[in-house]
């Protein structure tokens, strides 16, 4: 059927406006690859030089051995595009020359690429996505964040360049600190350390009930309290898992009092749900930062059937308290202790904490065990 004149005429100035509005959106795209590109290359402070082939011929590496490289830091296939700078030369030559020393084998320079994308992938993700993003709101009228965003950077990363390197050190100094004091070579990487998990009860219920932005905003200041109560004690925080974090510290005291102690913190908060967390004691095995092992798996499971806000601990950490003096086996031995304690005339044991036997429970993959019940004496 033959469209009348007027038909005619809205048709093709829908045509024109479709038209206007695919040359403005491209527009805006190619603004946007312009503005990322100035970005990236302010912030590599190099430009796109070379293809991943030519890089490694750069570098004096084989392409194999590069693109393990660029595997293992985190990033995807770029085919023969242009997009490598002279810092991912330097970078691969850097790697290769610990190798060619006899400093670094093959597999454990991937490890250290592997280790170092991993950390500092997470590090940027968490830089863009909750402080960046603040701050490049637009402050003028007309201005979009990513006309922000170049200037800010541009202030910005030296200052948090060198405060990376700064904590980096600093960490560093710590872990080497730990390994030096470790008993024996077999210790630095089968370490006999007390391990602990806290988790959120109820957390699956929360996505449901709470919006995005109220259930991030949950998360970000558990994982906040928690990071902050680990090393203010004296344990180390291994790692985030939304409604969970895993902990580690050297000995059993100072794990009982971090688990108790996020306990009694969450426990004032109204806004965040009860908490359980388990503990175990006993060698682990420690690898790129992480802990494995039997004895992280069973405070795995502790953490499971422990009762709301209450802190459970395998046998081997209660023996632990015990023999350190930090926790009598039972209140019937702690007062034979005062009481052959005022006969001698000396003071008491002063008992941090308090242990009670819970029934003993199969536990999945790792047969029957009987938790105890952690709490503070008095």
């Amino acid at each position: 059927m033959e469209r009348g004149p007027v038909e005619r005429a809205a048709v093709e100035r829908a045509a024109v406006e479709r038209g206007a509005l695919a040359d403005e959106a491209e527009a805006e795209e190619d603004e946007g690859d312009s503005i990322a590109l100035r970005l990236e290359q302010l912030i590599l402070g190099a430009e796109r030089r070379y293809t991943p082939f030519q890089a490694a011929r750069s570098a004096g590496v084989s392409v194999e051995l590069a693109t393990r490289f660029w595997h293992a830091m985190g990033f995807a296939d770029i085919g023969q595009a242009r997009a490598l700078t002279e810092a991912d030369v330097l970078a691969l030559r850097r790697l290769s020359g610990l190798v060619e020393a006899g400093l670094l084998s093959e597999p454990m320079a991937v490890q250290v690429a592997r280790s170092t994308g991993q950390t500092t992938a997470r590090l940027a993700d968490w830089q863009i996505d909750s402080f960046l993003e603040g701050l490049t709101e637009p402050q003028e009228p007309g201005m979009t964040r990513t006309e922000i965003a170049y200037p800010l950077v541009e202030l910005l990363l030296p200052e948090l360049e060198e405060f990376l390197v700064y904590v980096y050190r600093r960490q560093l100094a710590a872990a080497t600190g730990r390994v030096i004091q470790a008993a024996d070579d077999a210790e630095m990487v089968d370490r006999r350390l007390a391990v602990g998990f806290a988790d959120l009860v109820g957390f699956t219920r929360l996505t449901r009930r709470l919006e995005e932005e109220e259930l991030g905003e949950l998360v970000e200041a558990f994982e906040t309290t928690a990071a902050d109560l680990v090393a203010a004690h004296g344990g180390r925080l291994i790692k985030t898992l939304g409604d969970e974090v895993l902990y580690s510290a050297d000995d059993a005291g100072t794990a009982a009092e971090i688990g108790l102690r996020l306990i009694e913190t969450m426990a004032h908060d109204e806004m965040m749900p009860e908490l359980r967390v388990g503990m175990a004691f006993g060698t682990v095995t420690t690898r790129m930062g992480d802990v494995f092992g039997t004895t992280v798996n069973l405070a795995s499971r502790l953490t499971s059937i422990a009762p709301k806000d209450a802190v459970l601990v395998d046998p081997a950490l209660a023996e632990e308290l015990t023999r350190t003096g930090e926790a009598p086996m039972s209140e019937a031995e702690a007062a034979e202790a005062a009481a052959e304690a005022e006969k001698q005339g000396e003071e008491p044991p002063s008992y941090r904490f308090a242990l009670r036997p819970m029934w003993q429970r199969p536990v999945r993959g790792l047969g029957v065990v009987e938790p105890w019940l952690l709490s503070r004496r008095g």
